[in-house]
């Protein structure tokens, strides 16, 4: 039994959502209860504690879309990569990636990804991942080293048309293989989705493919509507629009999530609502892609089930938080909107998002909830209490607040230091895989001893 103790608790639980000297009791996988320190201390006087040292004691943050196949891209620049537009900008840097990426180097991605997670409080992923040079086994690649390193992930790979029919029927096959073998292992750490890269690299038969491959097991994780180009492939080349060729390939449903959907129309949120489907914004990758604002309040208003990804752009929540109020406000020229929604993606509809797929709750601090417990260091110079922590999230703080990390009951990250992790040996296998992808690209070489 472990207790964390001596902070700020926020919950997210409507029920209790504040306790100014709180703690955290945590028993095994799961909470066994959250009240007052010197209640939780005199309750359980045996167990083992972590001192939170006045800081916030929160549930970790979840990510509902990310990509573990860009992890090796920081701070790599392709020669005579100069994009004009968003299509350029996935040929010209996400497929070349992708295209190189064999299951050395998808491992190395998803431990620098998992790695940078848990360093920021993010304690469960939805990842979409592409590896066109090795597909078989891939996802089984990152199960392992989520496994391994303790993250909570549902994964899925992105099935495209893009590099021909033995990489679409391949990944089409990496998905059911990924799928049958969660169906049995049954686990409450690691789900599966049904991935789709666009529909502007996926036709109608290749989605009745991948509809007879899933038989209704699971969700489709797809982007939708992310560039204009995906508009004007479907309307040119069938007739309709994007949500509404979804609709007519039964892709959409309670457990499909849509990313980006950003060039929507009424109708196609309409559809969206009726059919229960799930959205993921990503804001920053949004702005730095160039591609739109998407009308998240306007699909919130509708009642759409909207949730909040980085879309690889980076792994700090709270980074994506103050980023997604800017980014709605300028594009309504209104200085008073986004604020609960804001608030409502990241902290309830990304939990929602995760319910669909996770048998224990996950982002809320009460019993029976999954033991996924962070500790942020924060010291306010302003009056903080319930009615305004969100502003003290918003305005104060970002993930390298973040100085522990517990998932499922497991103490991953502890006063800013790895636990049972070998960080150094990690950093090393990555680099020397980083070293051999860039030299890829770029047809060079690069030693990892002149960077470690």
């Amino acid at each position: 039994m472990l207790i964390v103790k001596n902070g700020r608790v926020i919950t997210r639980d409507a029920a209790h959502p504040y306790y100014k000297d709180g703690a955290v009791v945590i028993d095994g996988e799961q909470i066994l209860e959250v009240g007052t320190c010197p209640d939780m201390e005199k309750k359980y006087p045996k167990a083992e504690t972590i001192d939170a040292k006045g800081g916030l004691i929160m549930p970790g943050f979840i990510n509902v879309h990310t990509h573990i196949y860009s992890g090796l891209a920081r701070g790599l620049s392709v020669k005579g990569y100069n994009p004009t537009n968003f299509y350029e900008i996935l040929d010209g840097m996400w497929w070349a990636i992708d295209r190189r990426l064999d299951l050395d180097l998808t491992r190395a991605s998803a431990y620098v990804t998992i790695l940078e997670c848990i360093r920021d409080g993010v304690t469960t992923i939805f990842d979409h991942h592409a590896s066109f040079c090795e597909i078989p086994g891939s996802l089984f690649a990152i199960k392992d080293v989520a496994k391994e390193l303790g993250m909570r992930a549902c994964l899925c790979y992105e099935v495209s048309e893009r590099d021909g029919e033995e990489k679409c029927l391949q990944s089409i096959q990496e998905n059911a293989d990924f799928l049958t073998w969660c169906e049995k292992e049954n686990s409450d750490m690691i789900k599966a989705m049904f991935g789709g890269h666009a529909l502007f690299t996926i036709s109608d038969r290749t989605f009745e493919k991948m509809v007879e491959a899933n038989d209704g097991r699971t969700g489709f994780h797809i982007h939708v509507a992310e560039g204009m180009n995906d508009v004007w492939d479907s309307l040119q080349n069938y007739g309709t629009r994007p949500v509404e060729r979804l609709l007519n390939n039964n892709i959409l449903g309670k457990k499909t999530l849509l990313g980006h959907c950003i060039h929507l129309s009424g109708s196609e949120m309409d559809i969206i609502r009726e059919t229960g489907t799930m959205v993921v914004n990503n804001p920053e990758s949004n702005m730095g892609n160039a591609v739109g604002c998407a009308p998240v309040l306007q699909m919130m208003k509708k009642g759409i089930l909207v949730g909040m990804g980085t879309d690889a752009y980076t792994h700090d929540m709270l980074e994506s938080l103050k980023v997604f109020l800017i980014i709605q406000r300028h594009n309504a020229e209104m200085p008073n909107v986004a604020w609960g929604e804001d608030m409502k993606m990241l902290f309830e509809n990304n939990r929602e998002i995760a319910g669909r797929y996770f048998k224990k709750p996950v982002g809320i601090l009460k019993p029976g909830a999954a033991a996924d417990v962070i500790v942020m260091d924060y010291d306010p110079f302003t009056p903080i209490s319930d009615e305004n922590i969100d502003g003290h999230l918003l305005f104060g703080m970002n993930g390298h607040n973040c100085r522990t990390t517990i998932i499922n009951g497991k103490v991953l990250y502890k006063d800013r230091a790895f636990v049972g992790i070998d960080e150094e040996k990690i950093n090393a296998f990555s680099m020397e895989q980083a070293c051999r992808l860039w030299g890829s690209l770029n047809e060079t070489s690069y030693h990892p001893k002149d960077y470690l």
